[in-house]
């Protein structure tokens, strides 16, 4: 079974597990030999669904567990919406399907927020045009330890998948 990362608090969650290469040969560019294919559950108040889409580069995805060793940390700034009311992410990537933020900051943990969009939204917003992009977003309360725990088993998952 694939070591997956569980982001969550009592009433939602979300697990990320890398699955595999998009190309299992190695083609000889940079990007195609590099994209990996993210299984992703979600479940929500609202609901509960899954995807499996090639949108984090190797050298993206470990990212991931730096990032949220640097919100342990509390070397990463809270992100609020702009003065429309649009919120950017703080971490995003190449292909505009996950990215994340801090949302705030408690005295044992954080808020974080996972956005999902495109292909890893929820199954009620599918078919939009991408104006949307990343303002999905799913906030998950989590302690300190929990952080680093997760950032631990990402790091692991992660191993399997070097750049290549």
């Amino acid at each position: 079974m694939a070591v997956a990362v569980l982001l969550g608090d009592h009433a939602s969650s979300v697990e990320l597990c890398p699955l595999r290469y998009q190309f299992a040969a190695v083609r000889g560019g940079s990007y195609d030999d590099n994209w990996l294919v993210i299984g992703g559950s979600v479940a929500t108040p609202q609901g509960s669904w899954s995807f499996a889409d090639p949108c984090l580069l190797a050298h993206e995805a470990r990212q991931v567990s730096a990032w949220l060793r640097a919100v342990a940390a509390g070397t990463v700034a809270v992100t609020g919406p702009d003065a429309e009311g649009w919120l950017s992410p703080d971490t995003w990537f190449v292909e505009r399907v996950l990215a994340v933020s801090l949302a705030d900051r408690t005295d044992s943990g954080a808020v974080i927020g996972v956005h999902l969009s495109l292909e890893a939204g929820p199954p009620w917003q599918q078919g939009d045009d991408g104006a949307d992009i990343y303002q999905y977003f799913v906030e998950l309360q989590m302690d300190t330890a929990a952080l680093l725990h997760e950032a631990d088993r990402w790091d692991l998952a992660l191993n399997s998948f070097p750049a290549r």
